[in-house]
């Protein structure tokens, strides 16, 4: 990943994660996301099921502010952002995202907040998936 076109993040086996706060994203809410993410079997075993989580394999994450996510695009032609946090409710909550993240013992390389990033990755397998703060039990 570059930010003007300097090397600030990057990974080699692991989770690309385009991450968006949402206005009013709580820690529990935060830490839930981060303990999902971690916890998610998404890598092939030994037989091809997907049975290991990201530490399973030494793999690292790559945690990427992302608040166009929370776009609404249903009405009109631009869309709102409403939904987002503040720029700076944002870039905390972002923050203790990835630092739960490290304090479970995953590596974690970083996107710049509010920069314009040029990424690119290989995505190796069959998932890309949405794991939303709403999929919270008793939320």
């Amino acid at each position: 990943m570059e930010v003007d076109d300097e090397a600030v993040g990057a990974i080699g086996t692991g989770l690309v994660l385009l991450t968006c706060a949402l206005a009013g994203d709580t820690d529990p809410e935060i830490e839930w996301l981060a303990d999902k993410i971690f916890d998610l079997r998404v890598f092939a075993d030994e037989q091809g099921r997907t049975n290991l989580a990201v530490a399973d394999v030494g793999g690292a994450a790559l945690v990427i502010p992302q608040f166009t996510l929370a776009a609404d695009w249903r009405k009109g032609r631009r869309p709102s952002f409403t939904k987002a946090a503040s720029p700076e409710e944002g870039r905390l909550a972002v923050q203790r995202f990835a630092d739960r993240l490290e304090a479970r013992g995953l590596p974690v390389a970083h996107g710049q907040f509010g920069a314009m990033m040029k990424v690119e990755l290989v995505n190796e397998g069959p998932f890309t998936l949405v794991v939303e703060s709403a999929a919270m039990p008793g939320r």
